[in-house]
């Protein structure tokens, strides 16, 4: 049975602990986070900006909060490889999630210089074995990896088994991947899976602006069961869906988590239930 985790963009700049609580209160133990997160432009209920790395009671708060709700970090994020920063600079970032038992982290580049991505990564994935952790890479028409061809470009690249990579439906849909390209992926490149639903054409100009604008999964455009359903099982599934005109208009992160998780359950059983029927066909 495939068990749903909530990511960090769902709860738009929820505070950690009122996080694990959320999380726990809609029966899900999983979370995706970030070791600094909060304020920025999408943050429509101003919560406030904070820093596990910096106060060292939050973290302790947070540790205790994931302890006693059962709740544990599916996915460490907030890795950026950019022109003018060097991975090898996230190495405090990376102890505190390794304190907070992280066993996977996930990184994104936008650097143009596509060699220099790729040996970011390497060392990223490097870093991340050293403490026990696994690495995943998104890929996304907004970033330097845009596609699944050049994220398997990747994958060869870094050349380990603990680096793999995190697909996230809405990203792959609108790089032109469907079903039938997911269910060609060798099991072993997929790590992580973040389900997501949104319109197939972008509708802001801005891609950031639009991906934290989603809808419930379920009741956009994707054929989000098929292309779960194409993809590898994996342990936990992400839920993202940040929902910023709902927010704005008033609902509150708790409504809004519960919706998208509502309309993720349902997605996961559809494709679990595509799953069984197409073992059952492949041993008749």
């Amino acid at each position: 049975m495939t068990e749903l985790g909530i990511e960090y963009q769902t709860v738009l700049g929820l505070p950690p602990v009122e996080f694990v609580h959320l999380a726990a209160d809609l029966d899900c133990h999983h979370i995706s986070m970030k070791v600094a997160g909060g304020g920025g432009p999408y943050n429509p209920y101003d919560h406030p900006v904070y820093s596990m790395l910096d106060d060292v009671a939050l973290r302790a708060r947070f540790i205790a909060a994931l302890r006693d709700r059962d709740v544990s970090i599916s996915l460490g994020e907030g890795f950026v490889v950019q022109p003018a920063h060097d991975l090898r600079d996230e190495a405090a970032n990376l102890d505190v999630m390794a304190e907070m038992g992280v066993t996977r982290v996930n990184a994104v580049t936008m650097d143009p210089d596509l060699p220099r991505s790729f040996d970011q990564l390497a060392t990223f994935a490097e870093m991340a074995a050293s403490r026990g952790m696994t690495t995943t890479m998104e890929f996304a028409k907004s970033l330097t990896v845009a596609d699944l061809p050049t994220a398997l470009q990747a994958v060869g690249h870094v050349d380990r088994p603990d680096f793999s990579l995190l697909v996230d439906t809405m990203h792959a849909a609108r790089a032109g991947h469907g079903p039938e390209d997911l269910i060609m992926l060798d099991p072993e490149f997929v790590g992580y899976i973040q389900l997501s639903d949104h319109s197939l054409a972008q509708r802001n100009p801005v891609y950031r602006d639009d991906s934290s604008d989603r809808r419930v999964p379920g009741e956009g455009e994707l054929p989000l069961v098929q292309m779960l359903a194409a993809l590898p099982p994996v342990p936990v599934v992400g839920v993202e869906s940040p929902m910023r005109s709902l927010a704005e208009a008033g609902t509150t992160p708790s409504e809004c988590a519960r919706r998208a998780v509502a309309g993720a359950r349902a997605v996961v059983e559809a494709a679990d239930e595509i799953r069984r029927v197409r073992a059952l066909g492949c041993h008749t």
